[in-house]
C-alpha cells in the first residue's frame, strides 16, 4: 500500500494543535508503515522523521488547494491522510481520509489567527450551517477525529455518512528538552502556565481575572497574540497581578515553564483533546482545568482538579486545594496513570488499520 501523508500544516516556528498532531503522528506511523509526505517548503522536511521520503506542492493557503488531489494523482498514492478537512478531492484517484478535530468553530465562529484575508468571511460562511461541512467529509473515503467525546459531537451533528475513526491525540514526552527534572516543593506553586491560542473560547479572561485571588503568583501566557488582542486582555489584569505574555515560545521554554514550579491551567470552554493537559501530565505537571468533558476524557476524575470556567474565584479555589504537597502528589500519580490510556504508536495503527481497509475495498 502507498501511504501518502498530508504534513503541510506542520509548522516551523511556534507549532499549534494541528502542527504537534502532524508531526507525532507522522513519527509513530513511519515506524510501522513506509510513508511518503506531503510539504509545501523544505524546512517542513526538517521536522520529518529522518530520511523522511516527501513530494512538494503548494501551501495550504493556495488557490491551487481545491486542485490538490489532481496534483497528487501523478504520484499514484493508494491512500492520503490528511491532518485536516481542508484538501481538495476533486478528480482524486486515490482513497481519501480527512480529518475533523472538533466542532468548536460551529459554536465559537471567530477564525483561527492564521486565517487571512478573504479566507476570514468564508471561514464565517462555511461554519453558520453544517451543510458545507457534511459536503466536504462526505466526499472522503473514511474521517478521523482526535477523540471520543468529539467523535459524539460529530456523530450528534450527523456530518458524515463515512466510517468514522478516532486517531487519538496523545502526550509526547518533554522530558527530553528539560535542563533540570521537574521538582515539587513543600510550599503552593507560584507559576500557573497556560499555553493555547488567545480566541475567545480559550477563556483566559478567567485565568487572567482569578489572579486577583492568587497573589504572590504568576500566570504565564504561552501563545503568541496579536496587539488587539493583548490589550484586550491586559485591560482585565487585576491590579497588582503578575500576568506574562510570552507572545510564542519554543518547546523547551514551554516544558522549561511547566518544570519550574508550576501548575498547568487551562479555563477553555471548548476543545477536540486538550493537549497542553496531557503534555502536562506527561511531565508530572498538576493540572487545574475547565470541568468539561474533553478534559475528563483525558485525566478521568481524579487526574486533575476541576473547576468551573465561567467563575475566577471557584478557579482560584481549585488551584489553592493543590497548596498541600500531598495533594499534589496523589493529582499527579493519578493524572500520569489516566494519560497513559492514550499512544500515538495505538494512533499510529488505527490509522494504518483504516487505510487498509480501504485498500480492500
Amino acid at each position: 500500500m502507498k501511504l501518502f501523508f498530508d504534513a503541510r500544516y506542520i509548522r516551523t516556528d511556534f507549532p499549534d494543535g494541528v502542527s504537534r498532531y502532524s508531526s507525532e503522528l507522522a513519527e509513530a506511523l513511519v515506524k510501522q508503515h513506509p510513508v511518503t509526505f506531503i510539504v509545501s517548503s523544505d524546512a517542513q522536511a526538517t521536522k520529518l522523521p529522518a530520511g523522511s521520503k516527501t513530494v512538494k506542492i503548494h501551501k495550504i493557503d493556495s488557490w491551487m488547494e481545491p486542485f490538490t488531489s489532481l496534483k497528487l494523482n501523478k504520484f499514484k498514492p493508494d491512500v492520503v491522510f490528511t491532518p485536516m478537512q481542508t484538501m481538495g478531492s476533486l478528480g482524486r484517484r486515490f482513497k481519501l481520509i480527512l480529518t475533523l478535530h472538533d466542532m468548536i468553530y460551529y459554536v465559537h465562529r471567530v477564525p483561527p489567527p492564521t486565517a487571512k484575508g478573504l479566507v476570514r468571511p468564508l471561514w464565517r460562511l462555511f461554519h453558520m450551517a453544517y451543510w458545507p461541512q457534511r459536503l466536504v467529509l462526505n466526499r472522503a473515503d473514511a474521517v478521523a477525529t482526535v477523540s471520543q467525546t468529539a467523535r459524539a459531537e460529530i456523530v450528534q451533528a450527523k456530518l458524515t455518512k463515512r466510517p468514522l475513526i478516532v486517531v487519538s491525540n496523545a502526550a509526547r514526552d518533554l522530558t527530553p528538552l528539560l535542563t533540570v527534572p521537574v521538582k515539587q516543593f513543600d510550599t503552593p506553586p507560584k507559576n500557573l502556565v497556560f499555553m493555547g491560542t488567545l480566541l475567545p473560547y480559550k477563556n483566559a479572561e478567567t485565568l487572567i481575572k482569578m489572579m486577583e485571588f492568587l497573589p504572590g503568583r504568576t500566570l504565564h501566557l504561552c501563545s503568541k497574540v496579536s496587539p488587539t488582542r493583548k490589550a484586550e486582555l491586559s485591560a482585565l489584569i487585576p491590579e497588582g497581578a503578575e500576568v506574562v505574555f510570552h507572545n510564542g515560545v519554543s518547546d523547551e521554554k514551554y516544558a522549561a515553564l511547566l518544570a519550574d514550579d508550576a501548575i498547568m491551567v487551562s479555563a477553555s470552554l471548548a476543545e477536540g483533546y486538550g493537549l497542553p493537559l496531557a503534555e502536562a501530565l506527561q511531565l508530572e505537571v498538576p493540572a487545574v482545568v475547565s470541568d468539561r468533558p474533553y478534559f475528563r476524557e483525558i485525566a478521568g476524575d481524579n487526574g486533575a482538579v476541576y473547576a468551573d470556567p465561567n467563575d475566577a474565584e471557584n478557579f482560584a479555589r481549585a488551584i489553592q486545594s493543590l497548596n498541600d504537597l500531598s495533594v499534589r502528589q496523589r493529582i499527579i500519580t493519578n493524572g500520569k496513570k489516566a494519560v497513559e490510556r492514550f499512544s500515538w504508536d495505538e494512533s499510529a495503527a488505527v490509522l494504518l488499520e483504516e487505510a487498509h481497509k480501504l485498500t480492500a475495498r
